[in-house]
Order: C-alpha cells, then sequence, then structure tokens
C-alpha cells in the first residue's frame, strides 16, 4: 500500500491533466479542494488492485457532466461523499474501497478525499487510463461491470437512484441527469468485487500520474527540455507509444455545451521559421495547419486531411513554453502548444473496447489505426 497526501496532489493533479486529453475538468480547482481535505482528514491509503480481496466491495466515484460547468460552479465534498453514503443507505452494502472512473483531470483527485474522510483505501487505477466522455466507454462495463445501482447528487444535495440495464442506456440516463441537475453531478456507480476490478481495472495509473506530474512540474520550462525523459517514461508504461506530433499556436477555437457535453474544434498554426520550438519539418511549417476535435476531450487529430491520431489513443496538448497541460476549455486564440500522440492501453486494443471507443462511436467516418501504425513525417 501507498499513501497520498496533500503534499502528493500538485503531481497528481498536473499528471492527471496530461492524462486527460483535453477533459476531465479543471485540474486546478480539483487540487485545491483535493489539498485541503488531506489536510484536515489526513492522506488517502492506495491500494493496488492485486492486493484487494476477491470477496471486496468497490465502488467508482467521480463527477459527471460538461467540465466547462466546475469553472463557474465549484465542486465540493459535499456531493462525492454523499453520493457514496446514500449508496451505502439504499444498496445496504458496506463499501470496501473507491477507484477513480478516470485518471484524467479532476475526477483522479475525488476518490482520494472520499477514501480519507470514509477511512477506506483507494484503488491504483482506474476505468480509463485516461479521460473519455461516455460511461459505456470505461472498462469497467467493457468487461463485466454493471453501472447500477447508482447514485448521483447534486451541488444542492439532491439524490437520485438509477437502475439501468446496460452502460449505454446508463449513459443516456445520467447525461441527461446531469443537464437537468446543473450540468454538472457526483455518481457513485459500478459496485464490483475485488476479482472484477483486477480483470476490468487499468492498473496503478494513479501513481503513474503522480510520477508524470513530478516530471512535469520538475520542469516547468520548454517542453522540448525534458522530451526525452518523458517519451522513456511512457515507454516503460502500460501505454508504451508517444510521438510527438505537432508543434504550433492556437489560431482558432470554438466549444459549445450540447448535451452535456463540451463539443468543438480547435485549430493550430506551425510556427515556421521565424517561430520557437520547430524541429519537425512540414510539421512545424508556417503552411501546416492541425485540426482537433473535441467532445470534452481532444478525440482526433488531423495535420491537413491525414489523421495522425484518434480515440482510444491518447491525444495531449501542453503549453510549449510551460509544460502545463492544456484542457480544451482553457484553451484561447495565441498559445503556443505542442501535441502529443500516446498508445491506449492493451483495456482498448480488444474489439469489445474498440466497439465502443473507436472513432465511428463518435460519429465520425474513420477507422481506427494505432499510433505505432501511422507515419507522422
Amino acid at each position: 500500500m501507498k499513501i497520498i497526501g496533500a503534499e502528493h496532489i500538485k503531481d497528481l493533479c498536473a499528471g492527471a491533466a496530461f492524462l486527460a486529453t483535453g477533459g476531465g475538468g479543471d485540474p486546478y480547482v480539483s487540487q485545491l479542494l483535493a489539498e485541503q481535505l488531506l489536510e484536515k482528514y489526513g492522506a488517502a491509503t492506495l491500494i493496488s488492485p492485486e492486493d484487494l480481496a476477491d470477496d471486496a466491495f468497490v465502488v467508482s466515484i467521480g463527477m459527471v457532466g460538461a467540465p466547462t460547468v466546475t469553472l463557474e460552479q465549484l465542486p465540493t465534498e459535499e456531493e462525492a461523499i454523499g453520493a457514496l453514503n446514500k449508496y451505502e443507505e439504499i444498496t445496504g452494502k458496506k463499501i470496501d474501497a473507491v477507484i477513480p472512473f478516470e485518471v484524467g483531470g479532476g475526477n483522479s483527485t475525488i476518490p482520494l478525499f472520499v477514501a480519507a474522510i470514509k477511512g477506506i483505501p483507494c484503488v491504483d487505477g482506474d476505468g480509463m487510463g485516461r479521460a473519455l466522455p461516455e460511461a459505456q466507454m470505461m472498462t469497467f462495463p467493457i468487461y463485466g461491470a454493471k453501472p447500477t445501482p447508482a447514485v448521483i447528487m447534486d451541488a444542492f444535495g439532491n439524490s437520485e437512484l438509477l437502475e439501468c440495464e446496460d452502460a449505454l442506456t446508463f449513459e443516456k440516463e445520467i447525461r441527461a441527469k446531469a443537464v437537468a441537475m446543473g450540468g454538472m453531478i457526483s455518481s457513485a456507480e459500478h459496485g464490483m468485487s475485488g476479482e472484477l476490478v483486477k480483470r476490468s481495472a487499468i492498473p496503478h495509473t494513479i501513481s503513474f500520474a503522480v510520477e508524470l506530474g513530478r516530471l512535469l512540474r520538475g520542469h516547468g520550462g520548454v517542453i522540448d527540455a525534458i522530451q526525452d525523459n518523458l517519451f522513456k517514461l511512457f515507454a516503460e508504461s502500460d501505454y508504451g507509444v508517444i510521438k510527438h506530433l505537432f508543434t504550433g499556436k492556437v489560431v482558432d477555437s470554438e466549444r459549445k455545451i450540447i448535451g452535456g457535453y463540451d463539443v468543438g474544434t480547435a485549430t493550430l498554426q506551425g510556427f515556421g521559421s521565424t517561430g520557437s520550438g520547430g524541429s519537425n519539418g512540414a510539421r512545424d511549417n508556417a503552411e501546416t495547419k492541425m485540426e482537433l476535435l473535441i467532445k470534452n476531450e481532444y478525440l482526433v487529430a488531423k495535420i491537413g486531411d491525414r489523421v495522425v491520431a484518434s480515440v482510444p489513443d491518447l491525444i495531449c496538448v501542453v503549453e510549449q513554453e510551460t509544460s502545463r497541460s492544456l484542457n480544451a476549455e482553457r484553451m484561447r486564440y495565441g498559445q503556443r502548444v505542442a501535441v502529443y500522440g500516446i498508445g491506449c492501453t492493451h483495456h482498448y486494443r480488444t474489439p469489445e473496447a474498440l466497439a465502443v471507443t473507436e472513432p465511428r462511436a463518435f460519429g465520425f467516418d474513420l477507422d481506427y489505426v494505432p499510433l505505432e501504425k501511422i507515419s507522422i513525417d
């Protein structure tokens, strides 16, 4: 077991923001909340999936909705701990541990402070290894966990019990509830055994995010200076593949909240010979543009008409001069950025997983091509 205290949260949030692929909620707000609560209640215990008892009862917890909402409606601990307590009350089951929906963004911190408040461990793993916008895209339901019963709670303490037959129906129901209840809600869901966690969760992603964040924060300068170390870190992980896709500036960014999602596009333009950070030939040419297609997260990256990365692989954007990750809702004209593609873990390479996470699952008329098979130059 490991301990995650307030002193680890900045690194965790920096790493989780990178893995969030543009979504997952504002990491700074979650950072402040988690630091405050872990100072108050003490450090959280982090348990590896393989150390769980097979009959342990584990519940996934986090927030659901449009990340832009959290910039104005700040989250508190009451919704998350309230949803979990209500879950125990309604189901009559004692929860032995909690696990994040996703390691990406703010949802990486919520199970930690909930675990500290409840005095139970948080599993070092999650259901995505990144952030994704829809419930059926989590590895938990893909590999056998039922999403319901689920208990949702809004910022005003209103709660509801959801019962659905499958993950796709659950996604439609919980998304509609999120819209009706203010745009962002907390949810306790996917109750499962320790044995099922071992089969379905992506392991050790919380501790990996801390290590990644330590690298990003410890440098705090131009991303080029730590690119070799970044590549080494991912090469030694379950992700394996990482590629530098583009360096340029934001010349257009458009998003709308549609059906409980942040949906839009962003356009980047290469620096050319007069800019900084140019080392990618045609990819940095001032004539070259990259388009990012967004649904909460960066889902598809195109240079011209050519797709250079797509979901379920990760598309991660950082500020070129600071190494800070850039969430989609904070993307603005003129920002200088570097874009990286990262291979998804093996959990998303199966036919069952690709059926709900490949580009066509999002309405794009594209076949998924693994990042390692795409030539960038």
